[in-house]
């Protein structure tokens, strides 16, 4: 390679020598050797500096593929996590409904059945005060039954002057009020 500088460099100094044609006035040594120059150093630059730098962009855009390949990846899980909580939500949604809906169904059997066993209660007083006033009934009538056979055997002791048994007159006068029509008794 040093022999090589050394020939550009006498080159350099020939073309110096010779007369200037201008800036744009082709020379035919000048393009060999500036595109030698350029061939060599294009050479040396896909050795040394090419691959590697090649190498790097290559890794770089795999590695760039990978992360949008796993971007794309934890997107889809993502979507599919939404989706399974969505899912989840519109049964957590759905059971709370029913639940709510038997809620109410118990709540109103509750109150059927509480409504349904108050009637009973009620209606059961009603027939025990039914029973209690008959009973009333059947003993005052028996109050009265004896009441009046006394006062039947008092007056009659009062008009026959004469006092008979009481068991015997007692007898006679509770014969003659079964005897009586039950109109009349109540």
């Amino acid at each position: 390679m040093f022999p090589l500088l050394l020939l550009i460099q006498e080159h350099a100094a020939e073309a110096a020598e010779a007369p200037k044609g201008g800036l744009l006035s082709p020379s035919g040594g000048l393009m060999f050797w500036t595109l030698l120059i350029f061939l060599v150093l294009l050479f040396v630059l896909s050795r040394a500096a090419f691959k590697p730098m090649l190498a790097a962009v290559e890794a770089r855009e795999k590695s760039l593929e990978e992360a949008i390949a796993h971007a794309k990846a934890d997107r889809e899980a993502a979507a599919k996590i939404l989706a399974e909580n969505q899912a989840q939500l519109d049964a957590a949604r759905g059971e709370a409904q029913k639940l709510i809906a038997e809620g109410r169904a118990v709540g109103d059997k509750v109150r059927a059945d509480m409504i349904e066993e108050t009637r009973g209660q009620q209606q059961e007083m009603l027939e025990r005060a039914r029973r209690e006033i008959e009973s009333e009934k059947v003993r005052a009538i028996a109050d009265l039954r004896r009441e009046a056979v006394e006062l039947a055997i008092a007056g009659a002791s009062k008009v026959i002057e004469k006092n008979l048994d009481d068991a015997s007159n007692r007898q006679i006068v509770e014969s003659f009020l079964s005897s009586i029509p039950s109109d009349y008794k109540s």
